[in-house]
């Protein structure tokens, strides 16, 4: 191995239709990636495929993709160094099958042609969510369970941290991002707290305040829950990232390749949906107009009208899988000039 640092639901099981293959279940001893039975079978690595893991995480659906095809080889981004060190670990069997390289899925353009892929890859997965190195470690300031620094980066060379969000902006923007990226009702009652509150000093007091809150949660779920969603997702630009990923993402694909995102938050869903919809659409003029002029035409095909879901059984086993939509295209192949 080389390592660098620098609406409808499908049905449950996550297979493709006319398949009645089993799951795979959990991938490594303490990390259980996500739906990873039907990424590999919908992304079908073949023999001789390159295999992008552009949220490498823990390895979990590197593993599970570089076990399917034997013979294919895999460049693992993230941009977290220490789920790199530790993936690193884990896929080491797989020796130089699999390159890793620190980094966002909004460079992978760049990191496709430093890599002499420049041309594209043959199956590349996206997972949005945050990983359990993140969530559990209390130092990462991810978790309102347990005190820590009000941190909350992928990366240590981001410039925003939680504590700024949290200590110095204003009440207004405070509202604002809790009630978009958080989707949480009582926004301007939380951001009220926190300034009230200031300085908070860590995340076991910004979840003692967010949850003093009347009203605020709902059954089943910390009160904190959306309110540090919201910040985590400010502080790393997650919306922005995946909106310049997915502006060409198609362009990441070779020619019959497939790309699976699975997303976890509204936002990021529709996005996603958008996206596929209008890569795979054959026209791209304004409503109305007499005849089509934009000179588009459908880059890819989706795969899954409906998102994959987990099923009861994945989600007793993992219920951080909850929430998941796993959606997929194949880029059609290029027309004769």
């Amino acid at each position: 191995m080389m390592a660098a640092g620098g609406a409808a639901v499908a049905r449950g099981d996550g297979l493709p239709p006319g398949s009645d293959e089993p799951g795979i279940g959990p991938v490594g001893t303490d990390h259980t990636a996500v739906l990873a039975g039907a990424v590999v079978r919908w992304l079908r690595p073949r023999p001789g495929a390159r295999l992008v893991d552009a949220t490498v995480g823990l390895g979990g659906h590197a593993r599970a993709l570089l076990e399917a095809a034997p013979e294919t080889t895999l460049l693992g981004v993230d941009r977290d160094p220490a789920a790199l060190a530790i993936a690193a670990q884990r896929l080491a069997p797989f020796g130089e099958r699999v390159v890793l390289r620190e980094g966002g899925f909004d460079e992978l353009p760049a990191l496709l042609a430093a890599h002499g892929w420049a041309d594209g890859a043959d199956a590349v997965v996206l997972d949005l969510g945050v990983s359990s190195l993140q969530l559990d470690d209390p130092a990462r300031g991810f978790s309102f369970r347990a005190a820590g620094p009000l941190d909350m980066r992928f990366g240590p060379c981001g410039a925003l941290t939680a504590d700024v969000v949290v200590n110095t902006w204003d009440e207004g923007q405070l509202a604002r991002i809790i009630a978009t990226f958080g989707e949480e009702p009582r926004a301007r009652a939380i951001a009220r707290a926190i300034v009230r509150a200031r300085p908070v000093a860590d995340t076991a007091t910004l979840a003692r305040v967010v949850a003093a809150v009347p009203g605020v949660g709902k059954r089943g779920l910390h009160p904190a829950t959306r309110t540090f969603q919201a910040i985590r997702m400010v502080v790393n630009d997650e919306l922005g990232a995946l909106e310049r990923m997915l502006a060409e993402g198609w362009a990441l694909l070779r020619p019959e390749g497939r790309l699976a995102i699975l997303a976890y938050h509204s936002l990021e869903d529709r996005l996603v949906k958008q996206a596929f919809r209008r890569w795979a659409a054959r026209c791209l003029c304004p409503p109305g107009l007499p005849r089509c002029s934009c000179g588009w035409r459908p880059r890819v095909v989706v795969l899954t009208p409906a998102p994959i879901r987990p099923d009861a059984a994945e989600i007793a086993r993992n219920p951080r899988a909850r929430s998941a939509k796993l959606r997929v295209v194949e880029r059609l192949p290029e027309l004769a000039p």
